[in-house]
């Protein structure tokens, strides 16, 4: 078992493990169940001392397992480290014969606010952390397993790529999705994999080259969302959908999500090394390294001096 999955496998939401940390196990649990925005873990456990996880697994039947994304404090953006517990997590749950269904969610104000830039500014880290959210979109995208997006807040560059990853996707009202790539430096060729299957090339360009957020209104008419529901009823309609899923046999719904894939002209892996070129040669540019700069620094990046 490899040191992101033992610590997580530590910390798994299940009724044990929170009987076994008290009281202070449970509020984890509650408040990350809820996404109040309040929400604010702390990366040591109060009680055990040991390092508490970017991303929470809770099992709440079992067939669903529900994983957060737990980086509230930096509304869940995306590290080597968060990406690396993840992937194991997703490996971990579909090692599991019974597991039929994954939720992703986050925890506190946003679903994910896609690649920290603070992390993205040391180049040292760009190749790594490239290959670490291709491989993370390749995961939740291939897994035999049905996934589930339940989104809030804000799913935004490699959020929005997560979220359009997955089988299904069921947003609150308020919620924004962007792609502001661009305004960084960067291209968006990782989740463009993803979008071109979802949406028309029309709303593509638009969303990629205008990179301007959208309501969820908006998303669910161009076909990135399937439901959008008020707040208080996120994990209600993402556990309808869930109970949907569970009335179909396993090797028919496996084999459907596989036809689903083999339908297109190119696999997902073809296209994500193909994306994956286009960004690490912007991610190398000197675009980027003053689109980051002017994102951490809170001004807006001087393109005309490069």
């Amino acid at each position: 078992m490899s040191d992101a999955t033992r610590k997580m496998a530590f910390h798994r939401m299940e009724p044990a493990g929170a009987e076994r940390h008290g009281r202070e196990a449970r509020r984890v649990s509650s408040l990350a169940r809820t996404n109040q925005t309040s929400y604010n873990s702390a990366k040591i456990c109060v009680i055990c001392g040991y390092q508490m996880p970017t991303v929470l697994i809770e099992k709440q039947t079992p067939q669903i397992t529900v994983l957060t994304l737990n980086r509230p404090e930096r509304r869940n953006a995306l590290t080597i480290e968060l990406l690396t517990e993840l992937n194991a997590a997703i490996k971990m749950t579909s090692d599991q014969p019974q597991e039929r269904v994954i939720i992703l969610r986050g925890a506190g104000a946003a679903f994910c606010t896609g690649l920290d830039l603070k992390d993205a500014a040391d180049q040292t880290k760009a190749h790594a952390t490239a290959e670490m959210v291709a491989n993370t979109l390749i995961a939740i995208s291939q897994t035999r397993l049905i996934t589930i997006a339940a989104m809030h807040g804000a799913a935004v560059a490699g959020g929005a790529g997560i979220m359009s990853a997955c089988d299904f996707v069921v947003a609150a009202q308020g919620t924004k999705i962007g792609y502001p790539e661009v305004r960084r430096g960067l291209v968006a060729g990782l989740v463009m994999t993803f979008l071109r299957r979802q949406i028309g090339e029309r709303s593509m360009r638009d969303l990629l080259l205008g990179s301007e957020l959208i309501d969820v209104d908006r998303a669910k008419e161009i076909g990135l969302v399937n439901r959008v529901v008020a707040q208080a009823d996120l994990m209600n309609e993402a556990q309808k959908f869930a109970q949907s899923v569970l009335q179909g046999a396993p090797g028919a719904l496996g084999q459907t999500k596989r036809l689903i894939e083999e339908l297109w002209s190119s696999s997902v892996k073809e296209d994500v090394d193909l994306a994956l070129r286009y960004h690490m040669q912007a991610r190398e540019s000197q675009e980027a390294r003053e689109g980051i700069a002017a994102f951490n620094e809170k001004r807006k990046p001087s393109w005309t001096e490069l």
